[in-house]
C-alpha cells in the first residue's frame, strides 16, 4: 500500500528541485537574482506604489523578511522608498528606473520559461496541470490556517 503523504513530499521536492528553487541565488529562469528579490520586484511591478506590510502581504512573508529584503533591493538602486502623502509614517516603495528595467528583463525571461514549459505539457493536459497547482495552493493555504 502506498502513503500517499510521501508520494506529495516527493513530488513536491523534485518540482522544487526540477524547477530551480532550491538555487537561492537565481531564479528558476536562470537570471542571477534571488527568488525573493525576483518576486518583490515583481509585485512591485504590478502594484507600486506599495507599502512594505502590503508587500509582505503579496510575498506571504514576515515583515522583517521583507525589511532586510527592501534594504537589499534599496541598496541596488532597484527600488525607492518614499513617505506617504496620506500618513507620513508609512513609506512607500516603488521601482526605480534600474529596478524596472530589471523587472522586465525578468517577467520577460520568466514568460519564455513558462512558454518552454508549456511546450513540454500535451496541449490536452495543460488545464489538468493548471487546475491541479491550483489546487494545491488553496490546500498550502488552508493547511497554513490550521
Amino acid at each position: 500500500m502506498s502513503d500517499p503523504t510521501a508520494a506529495l513530499q516527493k513530488q513536491m521536492i523534485a518540482l522544487i528541485r526540477a524547477f530551480g528553487l532550491h538555487q537561492g541565488d537565481r531564479t528558476p529562469c536562470g537570471k542571477p537574482v534571488s527568488v525573493a528579490e525576483a518576486h518583490a520586484l515583481l509585485e512591485l511591478s504590478r502594484h507600486a506604489p506599495l507599502a512594505q506590510r502590503d508587500l509582505a502581504a503579496w510575498l506571504r512573508l514576515e515583515k522583517s523578511t521583507v525589511s532586510r529584503l527592501v534594504a537589499q533591493l534599496v541598496a541596488q538602486g532597484w527600488v525607492r522608498r518614499e513617505p506617504s502623502a496620506a500618513d507620513g509614517r508609512v513609506l512607500l516603495l516603488s521601482l526605480t528606473a534600474e529596478g524596472q528595467r530589471i523587472a522586465g528583463d525578468l517577467a520577460a525571461a520568466r514568460r519564455a520559461r513558462f512558454e518552454r514549459l508549456l511546450q513540454a505539457i500535451p496541449a490536452a493536459r495543460r488545464d489538468e496541470i493548471a487546475g491541479a497547482l491550483g489546487l494545491l495552493v488553496e490546500a498550502i493555504d488552508a493547511s497554513r490556517q490550521e
